[in-house]
């Protein structure tokens, strides 16, 4: 059997998984590796550890650094939390989301917000007033029909303007229930690499420390080895 299809026990949770996915207990950082001890006061140093109790022991560490810091977690936190213990991204893209389930009526009033804030709705919309107006003050073409001052077009303009308000307003309750999810997901993504790095340092430091200690058990052998080679030339 080769080393990439043996299979070992987890020493806390007891599943079976390849041994290349397992790491002693010692390798943990010591926030990870100190949850685990207090659950397991028993655990050697040389236990083998599966992935799913080492997110597991991380997510709790991470818990309590974030709840001494902030007080009470929110909904954010736990998914961010969430997505680091399970592995999974976060999501990028919420407004793609909001879009495919608009309905038929937020998507026309998308549309004609879109319209009615371009220049070409305005340069029209001038163009067909000053028609109006000149058609109506000249008497060409069709003769007058909205003498000035032009009782008419300000009815018009009135309706227009008391139709067109709530669909902006509507358009604009989506824009901004599309920039709270974005906002979210900032927030997420930003927690998520903040926490990542916490981690990332903590580990990085465990290693240093493990690798001082080794060199300074190195360093006492070596000088043993030296005092008894001094001892055995002076004999």
């Amino acid at each position: 059997m080769t080393t990439h299809s043996a299979r070992g026990t987890c020493a806390l949770c007891g599943s079976s998984h390849p041994l290349s996915t397992f790491v002693p207990a010692s390798s943990l950082a010591g926030g990870t590796r100190g949850r685990m001890l207090a659950d397991w006061p028993e655990l050697v140093p040389d236990a083998p550890i599966c992935p799913a109790c080492r997110a597991r022991y991380r997510r709790q560490h991470l818990e309590a650094l974030l709840e001494a810091e902030r007080g009470e977690l929110t909904r954010l936190d736990h998914a961010v939390l969430d997505s680091l213990e399970s592995g999974r991204m976060l999501t990028q893209e919420p407004g793609a989301e909001a879009d495919e389930a608009r309905t038929l009526g937020e998507r026309a009033a998308d549309r004609l917000a879109r319209l009615g804030g371009s220049w070409g709705f305005l340069i029209g919309f001038a163009l067909v007033l000053a028609l109006w107006m000149a058609v109506n003050v000249t008497g060409l073409v069709v003769g007058i029909f909205d003498p000035y001052p032009f009782i008419l077009l300000n009815l018009m303009l009135s309706t227009l303007a008391a139709i067109q308000a709530p669909i902006i307003m509507m358009s604009q309750r989506r824009q901004e229930e599309k920039d709270r999810l974005r906002s979210e997901n900032d927030y997420k993504v930003n927690l998520k690499a903040e926490l990542e790095i916490r981690h990332l340092h903590e580990t990085l430091e465990h290693h240093l420390a493990r690798q001082w200690e080794r060199l300074e058990a190195i360093q006492r052998l070596q000088i043993e080895l030296l005092e008894e080679a001094a001892g055995g030339a002076e004999g």
